[in-house]
């Protein structure tokens, strides 16, 4: 499994998140129905840095179907909200 660090974050109109990206890495930007699969089949995971901490992005289930942001077990917020945009 490959480790992918999120640097910004692309969102919709109505503030959703739908892609990752890391400028300059090869595998960014990543759509949010990407990246989803890729947490789900475990072939990549996806994380935020705050401070020296390193928090995992998680899939969550909501009424709408499946959504991203970081695991709750590290933080309250939805860090990945906070991003600066893609480019």
């Amino acid at each position: 499994m490959a480790d992918r660090k999120v640097t910004r974050t692309g969102k919709n109109g109505d503030g959703e998140i739908v892609e990752l990206c890391h400028p300059g890495a090869l595998w960014s930007p990543r759509s949010k129905e990407g990246a989803i699969r890729d947490i789900q089949v475990g072939s990549h995971s996806y994380f935020v840095k705050v401070g020296r901490k390193r928090i995992e992005i998680a899939v969550i289930v909501e009424d709408e179907g499946f959504s991203l942001r970081t695991d709750p077990e590290w933080t309250a917020e939805n860090n990945l909200l906070n991003l600066p945009d893609c480019p």
